[in-house]
């Protein structure tokens, strides 16, 4: 069969970047005694090869002994829980991708000038549960529908947006608040540059094949918007963590199969899914 691959696909600087902090804080600190407050990537193969090598993801803060090193993970955390490190007097290793802290510094200075501010996100988000942090009562939207509700009227409102948004959605939600009565509006792009090009590439790999398979981590954000983005063009798309979920009814009638993957996907689980894709032969 022949597979295309998606011009910009897999880890982002920022994954790249929180595995190597973890990494190393465990040659440093020794296999059990570095303790990370969930997952640190949104990718459960990456999970277990840490936990392998020693690293605790339980993310219970209240349970950590006082000779533990805690990991803040790639998606950050809020001020709380720096206080609550510093509190317990315990070793802190710090893997938040550098794009959301700019995020949370955005927040904490949008608030500094007097905005009211307004994250497009997923409010059960890990990464948006850090940010909004960083500045009293911030307001959480990622509907249309939820605005009339949940604005200020004619208030000077501060925008940011959850870092793996489409700019498509989040113009869309800003185009949303800004057709409502405000006193002043900011908006402050806070997008992942790596995130977006990861979703062109993706639109772009659909004109050229029949089917698609997304690789990446079941609870990735990141990797279900490409999945999405997949489907909105109409082409069949699988959203697969690695080989082993694969059917051979997926490519059932398809003579080119496309392969993008989320900013938390490793190169090996992408590698071994071509490598076995490629010699099989459709079913008609």
């Amino acid at each position: 069969m022949e597979v295309k691959l998606a011009s910009k696909r897999g880890f982002c600087f920022g994954v790249k970047d929180a595995i190597a902090v973890a990494e190393n804080a465990i040659k440093q600190y020794g296999a059990g005694r570095v303790v990370a407050l969930g997952p640190v990537i949104h990718n459960p193969q990456v999970v277990r090869e840490l936990e392998d090598k020693g690293l605790d993801q339980s993310g219970n803060l209240e349970e950590v002994g006082n000779d533990i090193t805690v990991l803040i993970r790639s998606h950050g955390a809020g001020p709380e829980v720096y206080d609550q490190i510093t509190q317990q007097r315990l070793s802190l290793v710090d893997a938040t991708c550098v794009l959301v802290k700019r995020a949370q510094s955005v927040v904490k200075q949008l608030h500094e000038e007097g905005y009211k501010v307004v994250m497009i996100g997923d409010a059960a988000h890990p990464e948006v549960k850090g940010v909004i942090g960083y500045a009293p009562d911030v307001i959480v939207v990622d509907r249309e529908e939820d605005l009339d509700a949940a604005l200020p009227a004619r208030a000077k409102l501060g925008i940011v947006a959850q870092t793996t948004h489409t700019p498509e959605h989040v113009a869309k939600m800003i185009g949303a608040i800004a057709s409502r009565p405000f006193r002043e509006l900011k908006v402050v792009n806070t997008l992942c540059l790596e995130v977006v090009r990861r979703q062109e590439a993706a639109v772009e790999l659909c004109e050229e094949v029949d089917v698609v398979f997304v690789l990446g981590g079941l609870h990735s954000a990141n990797t279900r918007e490409l999945a999405r983005l997949c489907e909105e063009q109409g082409v069949p798309t699988y959203h697969l963590e690695t080989w082993d979920q694969f059917q051979p009814e997926m490519i059932k009638g398809r003579r080119v199969a496309g392969i993008t993957a989320g900013a938390s996907t490793p190169d090996h689980i992408i590698n071994e899914f071509v490598e076995k894709l490629e010699p099989l032969t459709p079913i008609s």
